[in-house]
């Protein structure tokens, strides 16, 4: 018999709050989180506005040794595998170690250590060759993303398959397709599967400045993220992360687990293009949800929401609407799309971890969440966007799509557990 790869645990760290339940409720409110940015004086540059979490690491529940060692993006992810394992009822100490496996994505690593660091090493950047002796012990840690990962897998035990994904703006959807994969394939019964990303910080501003792909909505932090909007005018940095336990089906419902949702279909497919342009055909993403619909053995007509990537650039909302045209057909005009990131913000590499658990809480709770401040029809995107307000709608199966930089486009499917194509 196949194996089949669920959702039975969700841990959140996100603009809006810590938890699940606090992220869901910003989702169906219809709020922005975006703010001026506090991490660091955001005074001279382009964009000065941000959705930053309210992160207190010590109430989060991590430790003083913990909170010296990790970096900000490792602290959310370590969170957030605390909560999935509670929220799956998983007894980890039950396992055998090799049995779990973990699966982290990250665009940016260990950004806010590193630049701090880098700080201090030069004297404030007065200083070419720097001291070395003034770095802090896990410095080399920080240069290594992929302690990202083991900070996670030492969180839960995991002494299976563990690895760090890199993929620019999809390493978040690309980290937990390949966890789902671990599981089908019988890698692992057990994975921790999703991505962190702390990135709030001046080289990191000063580098979507420099393309102008920000909003400089400054004045106006509240409503600078509008997806599908006419009057977009580019997307709104966010941080934050989100873990999810994915197990083997028939194992997680021998013991009664709550089931969020069936990973049926998961497709990449890079457009070898431009290093940040898109085609206006949308061709790459449109094959990566054709692909990932066959991998689900599902129609068109079966995906009831779609998550889309809506990052509030002009090019990528054209792309991704083409993209749904073309791999969708009459059933793109039929079916609600919205983006999350105009209210939690651009997580880079974590924001696709972060959408999917969405989605699988729209599974759960059978209501799609807005886009938010969607107030003017842009022509060009002419599809049902859920503008400003949540909507109750009947959900079996749900598409989830990512684009990053370099070309990365990917497609999940997930669908209730149950869910053979109606």
């Amino acid at each position: 018999m196949s194996r089949r790869a669920v959702i039975t645990g969700i841990g959140v760290v996100a603009p809006g709050g810590v938890g699940r339940e606090n992220f869901w409720n910003v989702l169906v409110s219809g709020r922005s989180m975006t703010r001026r940015i506090s991490l660091f004086d955001p005074e001279g540059f382009r964009s000065r506005i941000a959705a930053e979490v309210d992160f207190d690491p010590l109430a989060a529940g991590l430790g003083y040794q913990e909170i010296r060692r990790m970096d900000r993006a490792a602290q959310f992810a370590v969170v957030c595998a605390s909560e999935a394992a509670a929220d799956s009822g998983l007894d980890l100490g039950s396992l055998d170690p090799g049995d779990l496996g973990v699966s982290i994505g990250s665009a940016v690593g260990c950004t806010m250590s590193l630049e701090e660091e880098y700080r201090v090493l030069s004297d404030g950047g007065r200083r070419w060759l720097v001291d070395h002796t003034y770095g802090v012990p896990h410095l080399y840690e920080q240069m290594v993303p992929s302690t990202l990962v083991v900070e996670v897998a030492r969180r839960v035990g995991a002494e299976g398959p563990v690895s760090l994904t890199s993929t620019g703006c999809t390493s978040g959807l690309d980290a937990v397709g390949h966890g789902a994969q671990l599981v089908v394939e019988g890698s692992a019964e057990v994975v921790f599967a999703g991505a962190t990303d702390a990135p709030l910080s001046p080289i990191t501003s000063a580098c979507f400045d420099a393309i102008k792909a920000t909003s400089p909505d400054n004045d106006d932090p509240e409503h600078a993220s509008r997806p599908f909007d006419a009057r977009r005018r580019g997307f709104v940095l966010g941080e934050g992360a989100a873990v999810m336990v994915i197990e083997e089906y028939a194992a997680a419902r021998a013991r009664g687990a709550r089931v969020y949702g069936e990973i049926a279909g998961f497709a990449g497919r890079s457009n070898a293009f431009h290093m940040t342009g898109l085609k206006a055909d949308g061709r790459e993403m449109a094959e990566a949800i054709r692909v990932s619909l066959g991998k689900a053995r599902m129609n068109p007509e079966d995906i009831d929401y779609i998550n889309a990537h809506g990052s509030g650039t002009k090019q990528n909302d054209r792309h991704e609407t083409a993209a749904f045209k073309a791999s969708l057909k009459q059933r793109a005009y039929e079916v609600p799309v919205s983006s999350i990131k105009s209210m939690v913000g651009h997580s880079l590499g974590a924001i696709g971890s972060i959408e999917v658990a969405a989605c699988a809480l729209v599974l759960d709770r059978q209501v799609v969440p807005p886009t938010a401040n969607l107030y003017h029809a842009d022509p060009e995107c002419d599809l049902d966007y859920v503008p400003r307000q949540a909507r109750e709608h009947a959900v079996d199966a749900v598409l989830s799509v990512g684009s990053g930089f370099g070309g990365f486009q990917s497609a999940m499917v997930i669908r209730k557990p149950e869910g053979a194509p109606r």
